[in-house]
């Protein structure tokens, strides 16, 4: 059996984070494991509180998960602070990782930023490099790409700009009210737009780490991207249109807290 391998926060109501990516990689065939970043104390109502743990912790999981079951994918989450995005970057390029899927967890829905500032050059700099693919929403292509977004022709512009800086095949998500639903996956070579419709469902708490963790599946089981990609996305519109509940919270590690204000000291 394929493996996978989450770096993300915790969300104790399941919805999102680990929970969610476990959930999420075992359904769609391979065995998950974790590497937690942070505690949260959330449910269906909001979050109380967050509780990151330390740079050497989390490189100890690391250690712990790599020498022992070697992951055929890694995704990561919701990682907030530079030494942790540093300890993760070492420790995947020491063990040599593969198919690595990172979910930039940036900007919040209500436009509330989660990613401390002395963070983002390092997520730039040491983890998007590393990655097969980002999967950014609107506001966080905006502030990778320094442009803003409207329309398709600005989430292609911008999803090239990202790759040229930093090196790494983009899926511009275009749930944030351009084009519906449709993504727009860049890999250097050519545009690809996964078309989609949104669906209107309450219950869709963690549906970015829904998606990102089904294309680490995917790239786990050796799939190429633009069908991880395709399979992800169908996944995810199937969830939904079904009314499956995804969770029913808005939390952190959907892009739905203010870090800055609320961080657990």
């Amino acid at each position: 059996m394929k493996t996978a391998l989450s770096i993300a926060g915790s969300d104790p109501s399941g919805g999102a984070g680990i929970q969610a990516d476990i959930k999420t990689m075992m359904a769609n065939g391979v065995y998950a494991m974790t590497a937690v970043t942070a505690l949260t104390a959330q449910n269906t109502t909001g979050v109380q509180g967050i509780l990151e743990v330390t740079p050497d912790f989390l490189t100890l999981q690391l250690d712990s998960v790599f020498s022992d079951i070697f992951p055929d994918a890694v995704k990561t989450g919701m990682v907030a602070s530079a030494p942790l995005i540093e300890a993760i970057a070492d420790r995947l390029t020491a063990w040599q990782a593969k198919n690595i899927v990172v979910d930039p967890v940036m900007v919040a829905t209500s436009g509330s930023r989660l990613l401390r500032e002395e963070a983002m050059e390092a997520l730039r700099r040491k983890l998007l490099p590393l990655a097969a693919v980002i999967t950014p929403n609107i506001p966080e292509a905006e502030l990778l790409s320094g442009r803003t977004i409207r329309t398709r022709e600005d989430m292609a512009d911008a999803a090239a700009r990202i790759h040229g800086d930093c090196g790494c095949a983009v899926l511009c998500k275009g749930g944030h009210s351009v084009e519906d639903a449709s993504d727009l996956l860049y890999d250097g070579s050519g545009f690809r737009w996964f078309e989609g419709r949104r669906i209107e469902n309450p219950n869709t708490h963690g549906t970015g780490c829904t998606l990102s963790s089904a294309i680490a599946a995917n790239l786990a089981k050796g799939l190429p991207l633009e069908e991880a990609v395709d399979r992800a996305k169908q996944y995810i519109s199937g969830a939904l249109a079904a009314m499956l509940d995804l969770g029913k919270g808005s939390g952190p590690l959907d892009h739905g807290f203010d870090l800055n204000s609320s961080f657990a000291k």
